[in-house]
């Protein structure tokens, strides 16, 4: 080890060291607090310059992507450094609602709770902008000294972490104010290996090394140039490596071939201390575990990692609609149950379902399979078509037969606005399919929260690719699920107290409908409500002691940070976006609210 790496890593050590004591000292009824930017312990213009310089000049200001919308804009320096454009505010207005509007972006929420209303293009020129729950400053990483540096940064001033990869993130983890983030994005190497060997591995078949940006679409066209398939999310923008892969990752192919935290072999992981270590079977092994459905952003920073990939072949869709003409509601629903009694056959036959339910009707949108015929596909679903031609619905159906896995993805062309919608989400058991009473609960719990909100249900069957819920650390109820069910009321960026009250009716009464008829059920702890009850139990089940005794292993400190990530539990965010830990006794100062 050089003479600098040294010097380096023990700074590390001693700094870490100094946070233990002040987190660790005085009253327990003190909280322990990270520097905010009002603080005069917050580096200076000079300091941020030198780290500018340190990490190659990939240091990003955060200016919030609305900025052109408003006469001021307040910088980090207090300054108005106004952008305003009449002509850009216009257009950032036209595609706001688009993730892919935000996710190029070193700084900007994909989902706009997480912004404090504190930039927004839709209210008038005239109202400031402001940096609210924004990072402050980001470190566009290209290299891993840049990530080593960051880390060296934020310990030694005690500023707030965040890790961000592509941003899309429903939960707002890739984002915290008053913090300093180290953006992943551009990681992007992928290499194929032709046949991977390690004795601590059973898998003999085809790999791919990713970097920690690499996105969904990206792998699928670099599998599908070397007759590949690989596992990754729905959206095409997804990172793969970052949250995606470690909050489980439904995929497409997972009633093929299982959650994406099943398909890893093995991570290049950073931990707070600027080593960099593997993660597999045999090195650092409770890590490897826990980074494979633990949860994103809190155990360590993944550089890379190694997944399996498949030989390619065909694939059969077929997508449905149904309009709710207002006289047909309760026809549609009696048509849902058929729908949902025949979700088992479809899932076991390797098929990935998505559907809508919403005010508006019902949508298969689409059944998707591998090794599976057209026909066969319709096979399958006659049932549902039959209930709904029994019933005198009208609706439209159609299916068709692709080569490989790229065409057939490429087909379905619908990409949903995601960003505009107060989200949440539930585990839905394959039990309450398989009986005429189950399935009537549920299809009533459905009508409840579709009679104001949508309802996104994704199907699948991981229950076959692992030899038990315990193999990975995903949340376990994952193996008995049939669908995750997503919930979501659309967004006013007009009013933002009327957001507060959609999204604690989300809280309060649109999800308790779906509890209700899940005791002790779970949620998909990237899909789901922020501000779920005892999220501990919810996102993670019988995993999160363990999971917890690995955090603290691996940073004991809690450098890292996210919401609801494991360990969250011990902080909380103040109104002012100050994080503190939750004092162990009455603190009467701390204000704690349910909507950000």
């Amino acid at each position: 080890m050089s003479t600098r790496r040294l010097v380096g890593l023990v700074s590390v050590l001693v700094v870490a060291a100094a946070v233990a004591v002040r987190s660790k000292g005085g009253s327990s009824a003190q909280p322990f607090c990270r520097v905010i930017t009002s603080d005069p312990e917050w580096p200076g213009p000079d300091v941020w310059d030198a780290l500018n310089k340190t990490v190659d000049g990939q240091l990003i200001a955060t200016v919030p992507i609305a900025a052109p919308c408003h006469y001021t804009f307040i910088d980090n320096s207090g300054k108005n450094a106004s952008v305003y454009n009449h002509d850009v505010c216009d257009d950032l207005r036209d595609n706001w609602y688009s993730a892919t509007t935000h996710l190029p972006s070193p700084s900007s929420p994909m989902s706009y709770q997480f912004t404090n209303d504190s930039c927004n293009p839709f209210l008038a020129p005239d109202a400031p902008c402001t940096l609210g729950y924004y990072v402050s400053y980001t470190v566009n990483a290209t290299t891993a000294a840049h990530i080593q540096t960051a880390l060296r940064f934020v310990q030694q001033h005690n500023i707030r972490l965040v890790i961000r990869n592509t941003g899309h993130d429903y939960l707002g983890k890739s984002t915290g104010a008053h913090a300093l983030a180290i953006w992943t994005h551009h990681f992007k190497s992928i290499d194929l290996i032709e046949k991977y060997q390690d004795q601590s591995s059973p898998y003999k078949g085809p790999a791919l090394k990713l970097g920690a940006g690499v996105e969904g679409g990206e792998l699928y066209q670099f599998a599908h140039e070397h007759g590949l398939m690989a596992v990754a999310g729905n959206c095409p923008n997804v990172g793969v490596t970052g949250g995606y892969v470690q909050g489980g990752g439904i995929s497409i192919l997972s009633s093929k071939f299982g959650l994406a935290a099943d398909q890893v072999l093995s991570f290049q992981v950073m931990t707070v201390a600027g080593e960099i270590v593997t993660a597999d079977p045999t090195h650092n092994e409770d890590l490897f575990w826990a980074l494979r459905g633990g949860g994103g952003g809190t155990f360590g920073i993944v550089l890379s990692m190694v997944v399996k990939a498949y030989p390619d072949t065909f694939f059969s869709t077929a997508s449905l609609t149904l309009m709710n003409d207002g006289s047909n509601t309760d026809a549609i629903y009696s048509a849902l149950g058929t729908f949902l009694q025949s979700l088992p056959s479809l899932v076991d036959a390797g098929a990935w379902v998505v559907w809508v339910a919403a005010p508006f009707g019902f949508m298969i949108t689409p059944a998707f399979v591998s090794d599976v015929h057209q026909a066969e596909l319709d096979a399958l679903l006659k049932p549902t078509r039959d209930k709904m031609d029994q019933l005198q619905l009208q609706y439209q159906y159609s299916s068709s037969e692709y080569p490989g896995f790229l065409p057939a993805y490429q087909s379905l062309g619908t990409v949903w606005n995601v960003s505009d919608y107060n989200a949440g989400g539930r585990l839905i058991p394959r039990s309450l399919v398989e009986d005429d009473a189950g399935t009537e609960a549920l299809v009533g719990a459905i009508k409840y929260v579709t009679s104001s909100a949508l309802m996104s249900g994704v199907s699948f069957n991981v229950s076959h690719s692992v030899s038990s819920p315990d193999e990975v650390a995903a949340n376990p109820y994952f193996r008995k699920t049939i669908f995750s069910g997503t919930v979501g009321a659309a967004i006013n960026y007009t009013d933002w107290v009327a957001n507060q009250a959609v999204q604690n009716s989300m809280t309060q009464d649109l999800l308790p409908a779906l509890s209700d008829i899940t005791p002790g059920g779970a949620a998909y702890l990237n899909e789901a409500d922020y501000q779920q009850p005892d999220f501990e139990q919810t996102f993670y089940q019988d995993h999160y002691k363990k999971l917890l005794a690995i955090k603290q292993k691996y940073d004991p400190d809690s450098v890292l940070y996210a919401r609801t990530a494991v360990g969250s539990e011990k902080w909380e965010q103040r109104v002012d976006g100050r994080l503190c830990t939750v004092p162990k006794c009455s603190d009467s100062s701390v204000k704690r609210y349910m909507y950000l």
